[in-house]
């Protein structure tokens, strides 16, 4: 039985490896020259950027894939655990640093604000028991019914779902530092701490409980990995394969048109962008109208920049966030009235603080983040103007002097979003995990109104991330093997 499988992100390649395995016949067609959709890796004058995600957490989601394959990640790539994880500053010379272990962390929270670190420890239990439901049981569910989320362990916590983490942290976290910090991590589930229901608190064991790690040679080695272990099982990839259409007949999918030529096939299965692979179906057969998806709440989009310096950096580490200014105004121009932030938060990743492959020696190669709300317009003008801000408070909060040592930089925005990813305006995680879309609530693994064609990614389920992504691509692989059994 033979399944084209479009784009080559985590899901699509870990389905690929899933349906291979089950002795389907695969073959992956991706758009772009080279595979792991957002994935992607930037090499430049000796330098080498992950163009997309930089950090690696919830290792054990990893290990659950490989082992799904009787390997594991070192198979394929050497693991470093970060130390320091990340810090975050506030101020000129103003940061706190969060170390590898949660021992240490309490210790830092203490040192912050007396009596926090037994708040912290409290909390800290009761996110690992969500994780311990959340990651190692409901997220492998496919989101086809409400029943999913009803089992003995979440009963005891369905208060969780009606309250939200902000409210949650304010409440025993005075610190408005360490509030922000706390708050951070469910950032990564693409809405805001108010939006996102208080089970979620599951993040932050993530962060604190598990750590941050770095795959030597960065992310893209994980994309690597999953294709070597793909190519192993039998799966076809074809770059520079850009897909025109999805050919259905009387209500069935029956194959793609890529560059003018027909490529018959069983099962359909987009990775790609949910609502751009709905329009490669003529509109009687598309699940979801615009106006459903105008009203969904997305993840933000971003503002990329990745810069090759002639000289080390200091007061920084491998993951470092500037948090100095006003974080609720910025999530309002992000969520409420989407516009450039005046004043963004952002975050910068120098790789080669870890990894001595990322730049050459004596040099230090940045990736700066800002996130945006989707949709803006991006302009090459704004683009300037908002390196020339961050860059001027990247100075002063680190007392250094960088901008004279730049030797490149490329950016990366929602026009490019849009142009390579055929991205839904342009946003860079997919939809956002709110209390009306989680799980069942979010778009369906398998289409409603046409047969064998089925979805996985950012905007279906279980949400936006790397290892949501990797959980995706399972969750889909089960859903056709249940409906087509060889």
């Amino acid at each position: 039985m033979k399944i084209s499988i479009i784009g080559s992100g985590f899901s699509s390649l870990a389905a690929s490896c899933y349906l291979a395995k089950k002795g389907y016949d695969v073959t992956i067609f991706e758009k772009n020259t080279t595979i792991g959709g957002r994935a992607r890796q930037l090499k430049k004058e000796g330098f080498t950027f992950d163009i997309g995600p930089t950090w690696y957490w919830m290792p054990d989601v990893f290990e659950r894939f490989f082992s799904d394959f009787g390997k594991i990640p070192s198979d394929y790539y050497q693991l470093e655990k970060l130390n320091p994880a990340y810090s975050v500053y506030f101020g000129v010379d103003d940061y706190i640093t969060i170390e590898d272990t949660i021992e240490k962390i309490l210790i830092a929270f203490e040192i912050e604000e007396k009596g926090s670190s037994i708040k912290l420890q409290k909390f800290i239990d009761t996110a690992k028991s969500n994780y311990d439901i959340a990651i190692k049981d409901l997220v492998y569910n496919p989101g086809v019914s409400p029943l999913e989320l009803v089992t003995f362990q979440t009963a005891k916590k369905v208060n969780q779902f009606f309250s939200n983490i902000k409210r949650d942290v304010r409440k025993e976290f005075k610190n408005d530092r360490l509030a922000k910090i706390l708050e951070f991590p469910v950032l990564f589930l693409g809405a805001k701490p108010s939006d996102t229901p208080s089970f979620y608190s599951f993040m932050n064991y993530a962060d604190f409980g598990m750590g941050t790690f770095h795959p030597k040679n960065g992310m893209y080695e994980v994309i690597l990995a999953i294709a070597c272990l793909a190519k192993e099982l039998g799966v076809t990839i074809k770059t520079d394969s850009p897909i025109e259409k999805i050919i259905i007949d009387n209500g069935q999918a029956k194959g793609i048109i890529s560059k003018g030529e027909t490529i018959l096939s069983d099962i359909v299965l987009s990775g790609a962008d949910y609502h751009h692979t709905e329009t490669l179906v003529d509109k009687t057969y598309r699940q979801y109208s615009e106006n459903y998806w105008s009203k969904k709440t997305f993840a933000p989009s971003s503002l990329l920049f990745y810069v090759g310096f002639d000289k080390k950096l200091i007061n920084v580490n491998h993951h470092t966030l500037f948090f100095d200014v006003d974080f609720d105004i910025h999530a309002e121009a992000i969520y409420d009235n989407p516009k450039w932030p005046e004043n963004p938060l952002f975050y910068a990743s120098f790789p080669s603080k870890t990894d001595v492959n990322s730049a050459p020696e004596g040099q230090e190669a940045g990736i700066f983040l800002i996130p945006l709300a989707p949709g803006l317009e991006d302009t090459p003008e704004l683009r300037e103007a908002y390196f020339e801000k961050i860059m001027t408070r990247f100075e002063t909060l680190t007392s250094q002097k960088i901008k004279n040592h730049i030797i490149f930089k490329e950016s990366f925005c929602i026009n490019d979003f849009i142009k390579d990813y055929n991205s839904y305006k342009g946003n860079a995680y997919g939809m956002a995990n709110t209390l009306t879309q989680t799980a069942f609530l979010r778009p369906k693994l398998k289409s409603k109104k046409v047969k064998n064609l089925f979805f996985t990614g950012q905007l279906t389920v279980p949400g936006p991330g790397v290892p949501p992504s990797l959980i995706s691509g399972k969750l889909v692989a089960d859903l056709i093997t249940k409906h087509h059994s060889l």
